[in-house]
């Protein structure tokens, strides 16, 4: 009857990246940051789960001198939001 959410996204910090990324595709740390109201190590160790198990992919670059991390959402990352989705719309009794 019900589905198992994913372990993965049912972190609220993972879930609140890829929750962003789906809308934006792409993001750079310190927006990311912001946008979460999370620390920077701690965002540090979640984006690196998400591009463990390649829901995003992190591209490290300079700027001006300055390092910039960007995020970009997968084919993979958005398939596993929408069946996370899915699974949670079980849990509420949506109907499809």
């Amino acid at each position: 009857m019900f589905k198992d959410l994913n372990p993965i996204l049912h972190s609220q910090l993972r879930l609140a990246v890829i929750s962003l990324l789906i809308s934006v595709k792409e993001a750079e740390f310190t927006y990311i940051r912001e946008k979460t109201n999370a620390t920077a190590g701690n965002l540090s160790v979640q984006i690196n789960k998400l591009k463990d198990v390649e829901y995003i992919d992190v591209t490290k670059q300079f700027k001006d001198n300055y390092p910039q991390t960007i995020c970009k959402i997968t084919p993979k990352g958005i398939k596993a939001f929408e069946e996370y989705v899915k699974s949670l719309q079980t849990y509420l009794g949506v109907k499809k």
